[in-house]
Protein backbone atom coordinates (compact mmCIF):
# COMPACT_ATOMS: atom_id res chain seq x y z
CA UNK A 1 0.00 0.00 0.00
CA UNK A 2 1.36 3.26 -0.76
CA UNK A 3 2.02 5.66 2.03
CA UNK A 4 -1.22 7.56 1.58
CA UNK A 5 -3.37 7.91 -1.51
CA UNK A 6 -4.74 11.36 -1.51
CA UNK A 7 -7.86 10.72 -3.71
CA UNK A 8 -10.61 8.49 -4.25
CA UNK A 9 -9.52 7.30 -7.78
CA UNK A 10 -6.21 6.18 -6.56
CA UNK A 11 -7.37 4.75 -3.55
CA UNK A 12 -10.17 2.58 -5.90
CA UNK A 13 -7.34 1.37 -8.55
CA UNK A 14 -5.42 0.07 -5.22
CA UNK A 15 -9.02 -1.13 -3.69
CA UNK A 16 -9.19 -3.49 -7.51
CA UNK A 17 -5.74 -4.58 -7.10
CA UNK A 18 -6.09 -5.99 -4.11
CA UNK A 19 -9.50 -7.13 -4.67
CA UNK A 20 -8.31 -9.39 -8.12
CA UNK A 21 -9.21 -13.07 -7.20
CA UNK A 22 -12.35 -14.40 -7.80
CA UNK A 23 -12.73 -15.39 -4.77
CA UNK A 24 -11.96 -12.54 -3.13
CA UNK A 25 -14.85 -10.88 -5.53
CA UNK A 26 -17.47 -13.47 -4.75
CA UNK A 27 -17.49 -13.61 -0.94
CA UNK A 28 -17.66 -9.29 -1.26
CA UNK A 29 -20.47 -9.48 -4.06
CA UNK A 30 -22.18 -12.18 -1.51
CA UNK A 31 -21.52 -9.99 1.43
CA UNK A 32 -23.05 -6.55 -0.23
CA UNK A 33 -25.66 -8.93 -1.48
CA UNK A 34 -26.28 -9.92 1.98
CA UNK A 35 -26.54 -6.41 3.35
CA UNK A 36 -28.98 -5.66 1.04
CA UNK A 37 -31.06 -8.75 2.09
CA UNK A 38 -31.01 -7.89 5.72
CA UNK A 39 -32.19 -4.27 4.90
CA UNK A 40 -34.96 -5.79 2.88
CA UNK A 41 -35.86 -8.02 5.82
CA UNK A 42 -35.94 -5.66 8.04
CA UNK A 43 -38.27 -2.96 5.85
CA UNK A 44 -40.34 -5.68 5.23
CA UNK A 45 -40.81 -7.29 8.55
CA UNK A 46 -39.94 -3.95 10.71
CA UNK A 47 -37.57 -6.46 13.40
CA UNK A 48 -35.07 -3.86 12.84
CA UNK A 49 -33.07 -6.27 15.96
CA UNK A 50 -31.72 -7.79 12.72
CA UNK A 51 -29.97 -4.46 11.87
CA UNK A 52 -26.97 -5.64 13.53
CA UNK A 53 -26.56 -8.36 11.03
CA UNK A 54 -25.24 -5.68 8.42
CA UNK A 55 -22.03 -5.59 9.67
CA UNK A 56 -21.42 -8.85 10.41
CA UNK A 57 -22.34 -10.14 6.57
CA UNK A 58 -21.16 -7.22 5.36
CA UNK A 59 -17.87 -7.57 6.77
CA UNK A 60 -17.25 -10.75 7.72
CA UNK A 61 -17.80 -12.10 3.92
CA UNK A 62 -14.79 -9.41 3.02
CA UNK A 63 -12.40 -10.43 5.82
CA UNK A 64 -12.60 -14.12 5.30
CA UNK A 65 -11.85 -13.21 1.66
CA UNK A 66 -8.93 -11.09 2.65
CA UNK A 67 -7.01 -13.50 5.14
CA UNK A 68 -7.94 -16.97 3.04
CA UNK A 69 -8.30 -16.43 -0.42
CA UNK A 70 -6.24 -13.22 -1.42
CA UNK A 71 -4.30 -13.09 1.80
CA UNK A 72 -4.11 -9.38 2.43
CA UNK A 73 -4.63 -6.90 4.78
CA UNK A 74 -8.35 -5.11 4.18
CA UNK A 75 -7.83 -1.40 3.22
CA UNK A 76 -11.04 -0.90 6.00
CA UNK A 77 -8.41 -0.46 8.98
CA UNK A 78 -6.73 2.77 6.83
CA UNK A 79 -9.35 3.93 4.38
CA UNK A 80 -12.64 2.64 6.21
CA UNK A 81 -15.43 5.60 4.59
CA UNK A 82 -13.65 5.13 0.96
CA UNK A 83 -13.19 1.17 1.90
CA UNK A 84 -17.04 0.89 2.31
CA UNK A 85 -18.01 3.00 -0.45
CA UNK A 86 -15.58 0.68 -2.81
CA UNK A 87 -17.34 -2.47 -1.56
CA UNK A 88 -20.42 -0.85 -2.94
CA UNK A 89 -19.16 0.73 -6.33
CA UNK A 90 -17.35 -3.02 -7.04
CA UNK A 91 -20.66 -4.82 -6.09
CA UNK A 92 -22.74 -2.84 -8.51
CA UNK A 93 -19.95 -2.67 -11.42
CA UNK A 94 -19.91 -6.49 -10.89
CA UNK A 95 -23.69 -6.56 -11.14
CA UNK A 96 -23.81 -4.34 -14.40
CA UNK A 97 -20.90 -6.35 -15.83
CA UNK A 98 -18.54 -2.98 -15.63
CA UNK A 99 -16.23 -5.31 -13.58
CA UNK A 100 -15.88 -8.98 -14.11
CA UNK A 101 -15.60 -11.80 -11.32
CA UNK A 102 -12.85 -13.22 -12.79
CA UNK A 103 -9.62 -11.08 -13.70
CA UNK A 104 -6.03 -10.79 -15.57
CA UNK A 105 -4.39 -11.51 -12.20
CA UNK A 106 -0.40 -10.28 -12.32
CA UNK A 107 1.76 -12.93 -12.27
Amino acid sequence: MPERINTYQEFYEFYLDEHKKLGTRIFHFLGILFVFLVIGFVIYTGKERFLWYIPIVGYGFAWLSHAFIERNKPATFKYPLWSLLSDFKLFFELLIGRQKFRTQEKA
